[in-house]
């Protein structure tokens, strides 16, 4: 058993190497392109080798440019990566045990997930259905309570799309949405949906009033990301750790 400090190392370090395949898989896969292909320039198709693909060193080292072309390297890779770390430092910090990788696990499953909705308005069934059976493998609520809270969590936002759709003519909410949802009342419970919900709800705002703030025209047809922003405060939800759930239920 490793001692709670070093916990938050190996998932930084695991995070890192992590990072670097979620910002591959969310490039290539909404392309049509193959995941499992050597890494390359996007501009002269040079493959990488070994010593260009250390994350977030290489890029560093390079500048940020392909060192055959001179083309510049999109940030977003190091961005991811550091995001991955900095995902897998927090939970396994919160979470000090083998029990807490699987809680990184789904941190990076979610990370997956907003970067996708984020980018393409995307999320795909094979990572929102397969969620849910993963997150009732990992500490927490009775499985019971959690299979009421997506069965919950997925009616309501199914319900709230049908009415939108029945209201307006058009899908105010994508299908991914509710599934999403199902798989975060799996993972948290029914105490947090509410929660969840709220804080998804504050998160749009606030994009939604920066993105005013930067002369973007908002209506009532802007998009906004949500199974990004449910996926965002679970991962503010599981990093507060499992006492706060503890203290609501008293």
């Amino acid at each position: 058993m490793l001692p709670a400090g070093w916990w938050p190392v190996v998932g930084s370090g695991l995070g890192l190497l992590l990072g670097s395949f979620i910002a591959l898989v969310t490039a290539r896969w909404p392309q049509g392109e193959a995941i499992t292909g050597r890494s390359r320039c996007d501009v002269c198709r040079a493959t990488l080798r070994p010593l260009d693909l250390v994350p977030v060193l290489s890029f560093l080292a390079s500048r940020g440019r392909c060192r055959r072309c001179g083309a510049g390297i999109a940030p977003r890779h190091l961005v991811i990566e550091l995001a991955a770390a900095a995902i897998g430092a927090l939970l396994l910090w919160r979470h000090p045990s083998p029990e807490g990788l699987l809680v990184a696990i789904a941190g990076w499953w979610l990370l997956t997930l907003l970067i996708l909705d984020v980018e393409h308005q995307w999320l795909p069934d094979l990572l929102t259905l397969s969620f849910i059976p993963f997150a009732l493998l990992l500490p927490g609520p009775p499985v019971g309570e959690r299979l009421l809270a997506a069965l919950l969590g997925f009616g309501v936002l199914w319900s709230l799309r049908l009415a939108y759709r029945a209201a307006r003519g058009r899908d105010g909410m994508g299908g991914g949405d509710p599934k999403l949802m199902a798989g975060l009342g799996a993972l948290l419970g029914l105490i947090p949906l509410p929660f969840l919900l709220t804080g998804a709800s504050a998160l749009g705002l606030m994009l939604a009033l920066v993105d005013r703030a930067r002369g973007r025209s908002i209506t009532a047809t802007t998009r906004l990301p949500l199974g990004a922003l449910l996926a965002g405060m679970a991962l503010i939800l599981l990093a507060l750790g499992p006492d706060w759930i503890d203290r609501l239920r008293r």
